[in-house]
């Protein structure tokens, strides 16, 4: 559990530091820029924490999945960036493909068995 709290950080924090990024205007903008390095570098601390405890694959498909769509929702609800039928359709694929990694496999829960062949 405490892998899936820090991956959340991991999360927020990337969110929060690309959103700096975006204020920081070219990092021209002091305290904006501040915010992205202090952002990104807690988002990638707390993401090496996480995977203490959630393997690599799941982990970073998570963070970089759920950062994206998060971030594109941030764009388009604040910075009006643009939103049509295939945007959409894209967020939910991205959406899908991490329910999909979450997901069991069906041949461990069937034989009970943790990654081992079955004879």
């Amino acid at each position: 559990m405490r892998g899936y709290l820090a991956l959340s950080v991991a999360i927020i924090s990337e969110i929060f530091g690309t959103t700096m990024l975006k204020l920081s205007d070219g990092f021209t903008n002091v305290l904006p820029s501040i915010g992205v390095v202090i952002g990104m570098g807690l988002a990638f601390y707390s993401l090496s924490v996480s995977l203490r405890t959630i393997p690599l694959s799941l982990a970073y498909a998570i963070w970089s999945g759920v950062g994206t769509a998060l971030t594109a929702l941030i764009g388009i609800l604040i910075w009006n960036d643009p939103f049509n039928l295939l945007t959409g359709i894209s967020l939910l694929i991205i959406i899908g493909g991490l329910v999909l990694l979450n997901s069991p496999d069906p041949a461990q829960q069937h034989n009970g068995s943790q990654g081992q062949i079955a004879d």
